[in-house]
């Protein structure tokens, strides 16, 4: 995924907004809560999302991916996409969009209902 179709995703889910901060990377948020982060890595794209606790048993040892380094220092369960071979676009999608889902059903149930989220 390039980075900017990962701008064209995450810019597709409902309620989003975005903002380049933290150096250059593209950040996107649900309700003021960041639930994925574009950039980071200067060779090739790098993505990261937050994750459920099963998710991230699996996913930060397998090549590729690793725990997202400042949130992972923090006890938070975030995943960095960093090189190859990694996830593939459609399983990629996948974990943005689940990211979208939980950092959304973190919001209090007005603000999900102001910015329309049926999770």
């Amino acid at each position: 995924m390039t980075d900017d179709e990962f701008n064209e995703f995450c810019g597709g889910l409902k309620a989003t907004t975005h903002v380049v901060q933290w150096g250059g990377s593209n950040v996107w948020k649900v309700g003021g809560k960041v639930f994925a982060i574009g950039g980071w890595k200067e060779e090739e794209p790098a993505f990261t999302f937050k994750v459920s606790d099963i998710a991230y048993e699996f996913l930060q040892d397998q090549p590729g991916l690793s725990p997202a380094t400042y949130p992972a220092s923090r006890g938070m369960k975030w995943i960095q996409h960093y090189a190859q071979p990694g996830l593939s676009d459609d399983d990629l999608k996948d974990y943005i969009m689940q990211s979208h889902k939980i950092v959304g059903r973190g919001l209090s149930k007005k603000k999900q209902a102001d910015l329309g989220l049926h999770l």
